[in-house]
């Protein structure tokens, strides 16, 4: 699944405009723990979060993620942005929790990989 295609069927804001949102989406991942995803995030998931801190731009780079989801309608602060921004990384916001969002994207046919 595309990146694009997740943002246009959850109408999610991407906060980093001219990213190349054409990324194949390989699954996605929930958590809140920076270590947790290090650990257990495979390369080419999605990552659903409520941190908005810089260091989920390191995070998501590391693991080589398609992206960020940011739930509960959290924004990051311009330095996150403008990481992501030169790192590449897509973050897109939601106002679902974490639990609704994870549920449609699986509804839409995204898993765990």
């Amino acid at each position: 699944m595309k990146l694009q295609e997740i943002v246009n069927s959850l109408s999610l804001d991407v906060k980093t405009p001219g990213m190349d949102l054409n990324r194949e989406v390989a699954g996605g991942y929930a958590s809140d723990l920076l270590s947790d995803v290090i650990g257990n995030a495979k390369e080419g998931s999605i990552w659903i979060t409520l941190q908005v801190h810089l260091n989920i731009v390191a995070v998501a780079s590391l693991k080589g993620l398609s992206g960020i989801i940011l739930v509960n309608n959290r924004v990051p602060d311009e330095d996150t942005l403008k990481k992501a921004s030169e790192e590449k990384i897509p973050i897109m916001t939601s106002p679902l929790s974490a639990f609704e969002l994870v549920g449609r994207l699986y509804s839409l046919g995204l898993r765990c990989q």
